[in-house]
Order: structure tokens, then C-alpha cells, then sequence
């Protein structure tokens, strides 16, 4: 039987922006805002709301914003057939929205223009201070006004990474406000400070546990805090050249990570493909927070369905990022001394890369994905096993159950490495092989389980600065150290948050480019061996690989012998070329226009018009 708790959307729904006129009428279905605010459980209850909006996990249903696999396929290491999807090019007629649904914007994976959530976590903060002293206690007020804070500076966060400059609001505004409604945007630099203040006092005030371990805690809100930090120090560093806010943001990140990794709650014990294949992630210690899908609370998704080896991933894994997995003996494979390191068909990547290569994707050629390869990190070792057909209800359709881990130990202990690598770059200490051990090489350490054993994976040999490798794919900008570290996430973090804000954060958008031709190619393949199945006619003049030299081979029907190369996603070309405006997202017109015509300016983002 699963353990849960039910994630609920609060039945108060008094969070959304400019909402006053159903505040001031009582409600005949629902707790009114007069009445409500008189216990801690009613508090609980209200910030329920908020989980699956920023806990989203694996979303629910066929619902795919900020969900693993099925939301974050933009980026530079999936390709697709034909032209492949692009930035947006110029200002949207409007870009506004009111609504609490979780709305995202694919290309900056973040939110829309959109403060309903910070409304909603002001309002929260207003009534938890009207109740200090009167329903509560001094601790319960400290505890929940930092869960009120944590959220409003995830908002925060989320918002300053897709739009830079947004207007800032620490009370709930009203209607006859027009000076605060319509004020133009606080420069990042203010707004991000006001989110680590809320931070360092979530860090100070909110509870090691609330009761079930899925409730928000510090540890809890002290991973994702690393997460933020992470993203706006590097941000600050690489995009504004602001040491000093740099070391700032990553001190505290820093300061977050090492919450969750003292605690001795947490620790590396699970295998790779159970971390999101599993319908149970209760026990699992690596595991910080999860999201429980389950049948009987009718909560259920759709991402194991898209990993079953029958459901199409038109966006497939692309040769570069293949080529960035470690070989298990812990070289780029260009240096490493394992036996056909330097052959790059599946299978023998599969047999020669870090064990979570093998955990990740099928280890044959699927005409499923994009790319031939395809990813099965989503869905457990059964599951895939019923293709092509008919799959269990927790196999097929929206109707998924397996849980989803939403923050591990993993991301925290990679977040806070990179922290501190970045803070030796600028006068801070060096990092050690100690720090090494407590979070690369404890990654590494990963029990295998039966199936990868069986088939004779080994783990990755360990890290050590005193022989860190210098790879001689490393963008020469980046320290040999750090390049680790970044390969370290992209092998870890393949279809899930990261790898679109990482390349932001660290201005390689540049990488969407694709000027390296293995960003739009496959992995190697001979096809009369491999993949017999292509050989005919309906691919003559479509199928083609691409040679060592270069040299691009096409199938005629009658040349499958030669039909050995890098595969060519069929009618691949690259997506139109872009600038660096599309670090950040512009606004809407109509929002400006709006904003003129009420005597005030709002400000277009740097770059678009």
C-alpha cells in the first residue's frame, strides 16, 4: 500500500490577482476569508495549494508543463526529424495571465507573466501576521511565515529567470493602488535580494519536519533553495559580471545544500532507474521530496507511457550528448583506455559508459525516437517488457502511477559542488577531494541493480583532482573542474528541469545553435546488422548516415551494406537562427499598451521591441 499524503488545491480560493470583488462577498460553497484564518490546520490546508504548482513532478493526466520527459525537450541535447523548434522572434500581442493553472513558456522553462502566485503568497503572509499571537503561537508563526516566504521567492525565482526585471510586491496590492499596479520593473538585482532574504529566513525559521515527510520543511525548502541560488549566482557571474551578487547567492547556496547534506537523513542507496520507475519512492533515501500518484486518490500521469518503447519521443537524445557520458573509467572517451570506448553504436556505449547511460536509454535502435535513441529512464524494468503491447494500465495511457522524485539528493549535493567550484574561481577555497567524495564520487558509488549487473555494467571510477581529466571537447572558457561538474549534471539530469536554465545560466545559449553537426545526429549504426527492419522500401531516398569523414550515405534499396554511419534524423535541418535576446522572454504588447493607457510605462525586455 503506498504512503502519501494528498497533495489538495486549497478550497480558500482567495489567492488570485485582483480578486477583491469575491472577497467582499461571502461565499455559500466555500470557507470565506473572515472566517478562515483561526487554526494551524487551516494554514496547512491553504498552502496545500501551492505544491503542484511548484512540486510538479510527472504534472497529471497528458498535462505536460514543468513535467519531466514529456515538458523539458528544449534543449541542445535532443534532435528531432526535420526542422527543428526554434525561439521565439518577436514580442507576443500579450504574454498576461491571472490564472493559477501551472502556464509555462517552453523555451525559458518558466512561468508566464503572471504575479497570481505572488499574490496569493503575500496574502498568505498578511493573514498568518493578523493570527500571530491571537490562533497561534510565536514557533507555528515563525514556521508558517516562512513556508509563505519560501514560496513567494520560488515565484520570484521563476519569474527574474524567464522576464530579468519584474516588478516586486511584498503586500498584497489593492484595486485603487494604481501606482503600485502600474509600476514599471525593479531591477533583478532588488528583487533577487528580496528572495534571499526570504530565504536565509526560511533557513532560520521553518521546521526540520512538519509532521508527514511530505509536508514542506527546511530540508525540503533548503534543496531547492540551492537550486535557486545556483541559477541566479552563476547568472550574475557569467551573463552580468557582478562578482560581488555572485558570491552572495552561491554562499547561500552553498549554506542550503549543506541543510540537507548534515542532516544524515539522506544518502545514496538506490539505484538509478528506481529513483523514477518506482510506484513507491517512501523508503527511498535519496529521495528528498516526491509526488505520489496512485490510482485510489485518482491522481495519475502519462510520462512512464512515453518511456514504454511504443510512444513516440519525436525529440530524441542527440551524438553530442552521447559523446558527454563518462566512460566507466571515469575519461571522456576520447581519453579513456576501455576497450571500444571510441565506438559509438548503442551497444557499445551501453556496455562502456557510467551505469546511468544503461539506466537511461534502450540499449537498441528505436524507430520510436527521433533520434533511434530512445530514453526508458521514466518507467521501470517491467514495464518496458510489454512492448509492443497491450501494456497494464500503469504502462499505458494517462493512467501511470509510478512516483516521481521532485528534489534528491543528487541535484543538491551537484548544486552544491558547483557552488563552491564557482567560489574558488573568485578568491573563494579551493575545493578539495573531500568535497569531491561527498558529492561526485557518492553519485557514483549508486548501487547497480539486477538487470544493469547482468548484462555487466560497472560503476564509474572515481573522481580525482589529482588526475582530472582534460578533455579535449572542454569549451576552453571553462576550467577543467567545473567542465567535470557540468558533465556531471548532464548526465545525471537527462529529461528532467536542468539542462535549458544550465546552459542560460552559464551564456552557452549558444549551444542551441547547433554549428556542432553532432547536435543533429544520431548515434552510430550499421543497419543491416542493427536495424534490418529499415532496409526497405519506404525508406529508399530517406534514410541516411553519415560517415567518419563526413561523407552522408543514402539508401537506394539496393546499398544496405553501406548503410553504416551516424544516423540522419530523416529531413533534419536546424532550427532559424536566433540572438541573445532570448536569454530573456519578452512581454506583451498589449501589456505596455495597457499600462499607457492608465498614464504609466512598463518597460519592454533589453532586446525586443
Amino acid at each position: 500500500m503506498k504512503k502519501y499524503i494528498v497533495i489538495l488545491v486549497s478550497v480558500v480560493t482567495i489567492g488570485l490577482a485582483g480578486c477583491s470583488d469575491f472577497l467582499d462577498r461571502p461565499s455559500l460553497t466555500t470557507m470565506n476569508d473572515g472566517n478562515y484564518w483561526t487554526s494551524e490546520n487551516n494554514l496547512r490546508l491553504f498552502a496545500n495549494g501551492f505544491y503542484t504548482n511548484y512540486f510538479v513532478g510527472y504534472n497529471s493526466s497528458f498535462t505536460e508543463d514543468y513535467a519531466s520527459l514529456r515538458g523539458y525537450y528544449f534543449s541542445d541535447d535532443l534532435a528531432s526529424a526535420g526542422k527543428q523548434s526554434g525561439f521565439e522572434t518577436q514580442a507576443p500581442a500579450s504574454r498576461v495571465s491571472t490564472s493559477e493553472a501551472a502556464v509555462w513558456l517552453l523555451t525559458y522553462a518558466g512561468p508566464t507573466w503572471n504575479f497570481a502566485w505572488v499574490r496569493k503568497s503575500n496574502l498568505f503572509l498578511e493573514r498568518i501576521e493578523a493570527m500571530k499571537g491571537v490562533n497561534i503561537t510565536t514557533a507555528v508563526y515563525q514556521h508558517w511565515s516562512a513556508v509563505a516566504r519560501f514560496f513567494r521567492g520560488f515565484e520570484y525565482s521563476r519569474l527574474v529567470s524567464v522576464f530579468g526585471n519584474v516588478p516586486y510586491y511584498d503586500k498584497v496590492i489593492g484595486d485603487s493602488e494604481m501606482d503600485l499596479l502600474y509600476k514599471d520593473r525593479d531591477d533583478r538585482a532588488v528583487v533577487m535580494d528580496k528572495v534571499y532574504d526570504d530565504f536565509v529566513y526560511v533557513l532560520d525559521n521553518m521546521r526540520l519536519t512538519d509532521g508527514d515527510v511530505q509536508y514542506l520543511n527546511k530540508y525540503i525548502a533548503a534543496g531547492f533553495i540551492s537550486r535557486l541560488m545556483l541559477f541566479e549566482g552563476t547568472w550574475q557571474k557569467y551573463q552580468l559580471n557582478n562578482t560581488e551578487k555572485a558570491k552572495k547567492y552561491l554562499d547561500l547556496a552553498v549554506r542550503a545544500a549543506n541543510v540537507v547534506m548534515a542532516s544524515g537523513r539522506y544518502s545514496f542507496t538506490s539505484d538509478f532507474r528506481s529513483l523514477f520507475g518506482s510506484e513507491n519512492l517512501s523508503s527511498n533515501k535519496e529521495v528528498i521530496l516526491y509526488r505520489t500518484y496512485d490510482a485510489a486518490i485518482g491522481v495519475l500521469h502519462s510520462v512512464a507511457s512515453y518511456s514504454n518503447l511504443y510512444e513516440a519521443q519525436s525529440n530524441g537524445p542527440n551524438l553530442k550528448l552521447a559523446k558527454a557520458f563518462i566512460c566507466n573509467d571515469g575519461k571522456p572517451y576520447k581519453l579513456s583506455t576501455v576497450a571500444n570506448a571510441d565506438k559509438l553504436d548503442i551497444k557499445n556505449m551501453v556496455a562502456t559508459r557510467d551505469p546511468r547511460f544503461e539506466a537511461t536509454f534502450w540499449d537498441a535502435p528505436k524507430k520510436e525516437s527521433g533520434t533511434l535513441l530512445y530514453a526508458c529512464k521514466f518507467i521501470d524494468r517491467v514495464g518496458v517488457t510489454y512492448y509492443p503491447g497491450p501494456y497494464p494500465a500503469i504502462y499505458g495511457s494517462s493512467t501511470n502511477s509510478n512516483d516521481a522524485p521532485v528534489m534528491r539528493l543528487a541535484e543538491v549535493v551537484l548544486n552544491w559542488i558547483e557552488a563552491k567550484a564557482e567560489l574558488a574561481t573568485m578568491g573563494g577555497a579551493a575545493v578539495t577531494q573531500a568535497d569531491i567524495d561527498a558529492s561526485i564520487n557518492a553519485i557514483r558509488s549508486r548501487p547497480l541493480d539486477a538487470k544493469a549487473i547482468s548484462k555487466g555494467i560497472k560503476k564509474t571510477a572515481a573522481l580525482s583532482l589529482a588526475t582530472l581529466a582534460n578533455d579535449p571537447e572542454r569549451d576552453s572558457d571553462v576550467p577543467a573542474l567545473i567542465w567535470e561538474i557540468r558533465r556531471e549534471r548532464r548526465m545525471e539530469f537527462v529529461f528532467e528541469t536542468s539542462r535549458l536554465l544550465d546552459i542560460k545560466r552559464w551564456k552557452k545559449i549558444n549551444y542551441m545553435a547547433n554549428t556542432d553537426p553532432d547536435n543533429l545526429l544520431g548515434l552510430w549504426c550499421n543497419f543491416q546488422t542493427e536495424y534490418p527492419e529499415w532496409l526497405v522500401a519506404a525508406k529508399v531516398g530517406k534514410l541516411k548516415v553519415k560517415k567518419e569523414d563526413g561523407t552522408i550515405v543514402t539508401y537506394t534499396g539496393t546499398n544496405g551494406v553501406d548503410m553504416v554511419g551516424y544516423y540522419i534524423p530523416e529531413n533534419v535541418s536546424n532550427r532559424d537562427a536566433f540572438t541573445d535576446k532570448v536569454y530573456l522572454a519578452p512581454i506583451g504588447n498589449t501589456q505596455i499598451s495597457e499600462y499607457l493607457g492608465k498614464g504609466y510605462t512598463l518597460t519592454q525586455t533589453t532586446g525586443w521591441q
